[in-house]
């Protein structure tokens, strides 16, 4: 009788992560390091440990080789510092546009008594719109419109999550005197409760981050003294981030080591989920520093909020019309349709959206790119949301 297969020895110590396995020299390994700029042959600099690319030499690389480029961001994000910075990443007329339109629905949401909480910092001391991607499509579709073309945006989340990325932000103004956030990770992981965390396997931990793109984009200018976000560079390599960032010690040697980058108006952070970071102190006199903050996910996880995206599209696709009579190239026109629209087929009702000749029944965007190129109206557009939605549902 041929004898029992049997598990490696070190399967089932590296299968789990427990609080025992969690130690602060192993954040130092992996913290404690520099980052080099010729490892990174596309950036223009290294700041504080953080690569910063500008907005130009982004467009002369994706006009030789995009894919190059995106696979130096990818091992930025995942081996290397763990986040980067684009200046000059979107016009500051797009970026004023937004801003008033974002303070306006602010003063609606005050107007109706409604006071946005914070996940990481002291509730009501801030102002906070909530699926600001959404608000903003219904308030403005042609500031949304110009604004989510911006292929900045789209080179970094195509890196990160492929074609079909789903854009969610939460708009945050932090006034003066508004307090630092905990140091933490985030979305996924970083909110499940801490008692929940060692019961998810290492493969887990190591998942999650991969289903998630973080970024930021100034709307002001913001010196030191407004409190840009604090960032730990390499720390998203440490394994056990998830379940140590709230002990004391690892709190303590974040304020010690983190850094913080003063950004211009148009400039855009992002970085991996599992970076520790938060959003610091602002100590201005009169600063209202607001940040759109982006959490893009993977069409393939859940994103945090729930987006009514038909109604973003036809809100967005008038204007997506007017930008494709106007010659606005076709990327652009795809980026704001990417960043609008369900690009995921599933989940769907199969016993009436059937995959038929293909692997997948359309998606919403599928549906809205067909729609550009045939140039549907508005009304034929809705026609073809509305059966896709029937479809769909059980």
């Amino acid at each position: 009788m041929a004898a029992p297969v049997r598990a490696p020895a070190d399967t089932t110590p590296t299968a789990w992560i427990t609080k025992s396995d969690v130690r602060l020299e192993d954040l130092r390994a992996q913290v404690e390091r520099d980052t080099d700029l010729a490892d990174y042959p596309l950036a223009d600099d290294v700041r504080s440990n953080v690569l910063v690319y500008s907005s130009e030499s982004v467009a002369r690389a994706v006009t030789v080789d995009r894919r190059a480029l995106q696979s130096e961001l990818i091992r930025a994000l995942a081996d290397g510092p763990g986040v980067v910075v684009f200046t000059g990443a979107f016009d500051s007329g797009v970026v004023d546009r937004a801003s008033e339109a974002f303070f306006a629905i602010i003063e609606a949401q005050r107007a109706r008594g409604l006071d946005a909480g914070d996940h990481f910092g002291t509730p009501g001391a801030n102002d906070r719109i909530w699926n600001a991607a959404q608000k903003l499509a219904l308030h403005d579709p042609r500031v949304f419109a110009d604004y989510y073309a911006n292929d900045v945006l789209a080179v970094i989340c195509q890196a990160w999550l492929g074609p079909r990325y789903q854009v969610t932000s939460q708009v945050n103004v932090v006034n003066p005197g508004g307090r630092a956030q905990v140091p933490h990770r985030d979305y996924h992981l970083g909110f499940v409760p801490g008692d929940h965390l060692a019961s998810y396997p290492a493969h887990v931990h190591r998942t999650s981050p991969a289903l998630t793109l973080q970024g930021a984009v100034a709307h002001c200018d913001m010196p030191l003294d407004s409190g840009p976000t604090m960032l730990l560079p390499h720390s998203q390599r440490f394994a056990g981030g998830y379940i140590a960032f709230n002990r004391p010690e690892f709190v303590d040697y974040f304020a010690a080591h983190r850094v913080q980058l003063p950004l211009r108006k148009g400039d855009a952070v992002f970085f991996n989920p599992a970076l520790y970071h938060g959003a610091g102190s602002n100590i201005s006199a009169d600063i209202r520093r607001i940040a759109n903050l982006m959490q893009i996910s993977s069409p393939f996880g859940r994103a945090m909020e729930a987006l009514d995206r038909t109604a973003m599209v036809r809100a967005v696709y008038p204007v997506l019309r007017a930008m494709a009579a106007a010659g606005r190239p076709h990327r652009d026109l795809e980026n704001v349709v990417v960043a609008t629209a369900e690009g995921y087929a599933f989940p769907t009702n199969l016993d009436s959206d059937q995959p038929i000749g293909s692997l997948a029944p359309p998606s919403q965007v599928d549906i809205v790119l067909g729609a550009l190129a045939d140039d549907l109206t508005e009304e034929d557009l809705h026609d073809a949301l509305r059966a896709q939605n029937e479809r769909r549902n059980p």
